[in-house]
């Protein structure tokens, strides 16, 4: 009856259920869409967390590894991306570690040629950095780079490679060189020395070796006068 009699009554009534219907839709549909950013706020931060959390920095060692990450941050040479290749190679992806690769590439003397002895078995590396090459003497360098000096140069070179990968809490102690003598390694933690050099930062993995940054060129107990 009250249709007939009042049908715009009616038309209201109809109205008014309809817009509570898409009301309670709506209010249903408002905490999905609340959920939703908190989700992908998660996915957002997600990689950082896992950049952050990657096991080349686990085992890092010494005053200068945060400065380095600073400066390279990623790329070939960065601690996460030298991790990914073998030794000479990421040594020479390394803005530190110029010298060191001319040395052992055959850049320094066309006679001694490193490369594929470094890549080929595994291996802890103590790195001396350029400022290290550069306080050699003028006259030892150019010695170096004569065909008479390459025996030398590669005893040198050989003095600062240990077989086998050796990380930062287990290199306290002696140990014996691929060259044949023996180094030193002392403290612990950022104060670890290699014989008289201070490791500037240590534990840097590369693919096949554990490398450690060193202030200082080491020379074999044989060759000292």
């Amino acid at each position: 009856m009250l249709t007939k009699k009042n049908p715009a009554m009616a038309g209201l009534v109809l109205a008014g259920a309809a817009t509570l219907i898409l009301a309670g839709c709506s209010m249903g549909g408002s905490t999905e869409e609340t959920m939703e950013p908190s989700g992908e706020s998660m996915e957002t931060t997600a990689p950082e967390t896992e950049a952050a959390m990657d096991p080349a920095y686990d085992n890092l060692v010494g005053a200068g590894c945060s400065m380095y990450d600073e400066e390279v941050p990623d790329g070939a040479g960065s601690i996460v991306g030298m991790s990914q290749d073998p030794v000479a190679v990421a040594a020479s992806n390394n803005p530190l570690l110029t010298q060191l690769v001319a040395a052992v590439s055959g850049q320094l003397n066309p006679e001694v040629d490193l490369v594929d002895t470094l890549n080929g078995s595994e291996f802890t590396v103590f790195a001396p950095v350029d400022d290290a090459f550069a306080a050699l003497p003028a006259e030892t360098v150019e010695t170096l780079q004569t065909p008479e000096g390459a025996e030398t140069l590669s005893t040198v070179l050989t003095y600062h490679v240990v077989p086998g990968q050796i990380a930062p809490d287990a290199i306290a102690g002696m140990h014996t060189t691929v060259q044949g003598e023996d180094l030193e390694v002392t403290g612990e933690g950022d104060s670890l020395m290699v014989n008289d050099a201070t490791v500037i930062c240590g534990g840097v993995q590369t693919a096949n070796a554990t490398v450690y940054l060193i202030d200082t060129v080491l020379m074999p107990p044989s060759l000292q006068g």
